[in-house]
């Protein structure tokens, strides 16, 4: 089968949407699929484009031995949401160039958010004769409407009908969460049409490792319980609400200790917080790249995967939750609904009440009194989970069978 992937965020970038193309593509190719991906140039989450990169237009190279078109966008450093709009349209534009340059394919698949690629897309399965298949990571604008990140009543709109727009017209639409499926047949699409495509991990990469001996001594956690947070440093993670718990584990537990790995628009008041509140027990790691991940895992005793009070979140399926259940790490999740059954369910971790300061303290405080054998069986539940499914493997078999079939 010949399938394009069209998405605005790829390798060298990490993240949750990256790092899915990248494993999806490259799992298609193992399997002998002829797979493309068409991005923007790098440049999340700073909003600079690497030295290599400026000042081109169009590149072709072989990421890993996927074959990658990329081209021009505008790129957005921390500033308004219309900035963020023109950063988005930009891409939504060049990408058709790129789109052209990948000769006759099967299918093309385009990640939204931003919601706008998928106007290429489907133009592109209109000229080539492909069938356009919608990969709904988050729904959109609903979701930007309920973090208060849009509120031009008109804009919103527009953004609706475009929105349905592209359901009607989607030959097939993956979400990432059951939650997300169950909106998008609430909006009139039939069953059969969506199907879950999940974030996955790579099981060979994040596995159970000894503790890696630098990250011990640089941050000096001989004898330390470690909680850890990596991923982005945004709104919609409540990252304050573990600062403040991460307080009151002072106070009570000395050898608690944080680490928190990632970049984000939040990073200067996440700093700023921790030297008002008087943290002595947690260190900021900055931007970490995806191959000191296992690192972090290596010396975490829990990983901490938060999310705002938001009803919207309870359909979530964040990706931070299976790369620590595939190293054997217990889960700390903040959060309700789908995920929070997840973690209960499958026994890989414990959950507490979103942005509710005590809450979140109390479960730490019983992940660190809780006995051995109950954390061993947790760290073997959720390598199990890992490997039997959410590995790339099975993700992208499931995926060629919605595919394949009418």
């Amino acid at each position: 089968m010949r399938i394009v992937y069209l998405c605005q965020h790829f390798p060298p970038e990490t993240g949750a949407p990256q790092i899915r193309v990248y494993e999806v593509s490259k799992e298609l190719l193992a399997q002998g699929h002829d797979i493309q991906v068409v991005t923007a140039f790098p440049h999340h989450p700073h909003g600079i484009i690497p030295d290599e990169y400026k000042g081109k237009k169009y590149e072709f190279e072989k990421w890993d031995g996927i074959p990658v078109h990329r081209t021009w966008i505008y790129p957005s450093k921390k500033g308004t949401f219309y900035k963020r709009l023109v950063s988005y349209f930009s891409f939504t534009f060049s990408s058709f160039y790129g789109l052209m340059k990948t000769g006759k394919v099967d299918v093309i698949i385009v990640n939204s958010p931003p919601i706008f690629l998928g106007l290429t897309g489907l133009l592109g399965a209109k000229l080539k004769g492909a069938k356009f298949v919608f990969n709904v990571a988050d729904v959109w604008p609903e979701s930007a409407v309920k973090l208060g990140l849009v509120k031009n009543k008109f804009f919103i709109k527009l953004a609706e009908i475009l929105e349905s727009f592209l359901y009607k017209h989607s030959w097939k639409i993956a979400t990432a969460t059951d939650g997300i499926k169950s909106y998008i047949i609430n909006h009139s699409q039939p069953e059969d049409k969506v199907f879950v495509l999940p974030n996955g991990v790579n099981t060979t990469f994040f596995q159970p490792e000894e503790k890696n001996a630098e990250y011990v001594e640089k941050f000096n956690l001989q004898d330390k319980f470690v909680f850890s947070y990596g991923g982005n440093l945004g709104y919609a993670q409540g990252l304050e609400f573990i600062l403040y718990a991460a307080k009151k584990m002072q106070e009570t537990i000395p050898n608690a200790f944080f680490l928190i790995a990632g970049a984000g628009p939040e990073e200067q008041k996440l700093h700023e917080l921790a030297k008002e509140l008087g943290l002595m027990n947690i260190a900021f790691l900055g931007h970490l790249p995806l191959k000191e991940m296992p690192k972090l895992f290596s010396v975490t005793d829990v990983s901490i995967v938060p999310l705002r009070d938001i009803q919207l979140f309870e359909g979530a399926r964040p990706s931070k939750i299976f790369p620590a259940a595939s190293s054997g790490v217990p889960v700390l999740y903040c959060g309700k609904g789908e995920s929070a059954e997840i973690v209960t369910k499958n026994n890989i971790g414990l959950v507490a009440m979103p942005e509710n300061v005590d809450s979140i303290a109390d479960t730490m405080f019983s992940f660190v009194e809780m006995d051995e054998a109950v954390r061993t069986e947790m760290k073997e539940c959720g390598r199990n989970l890992a490997l039997n499914e959410y590995s790339w493997v099975s993700i992208v078999q499931d995926l060629l069978h919605n595919l394949t079939k009418k």
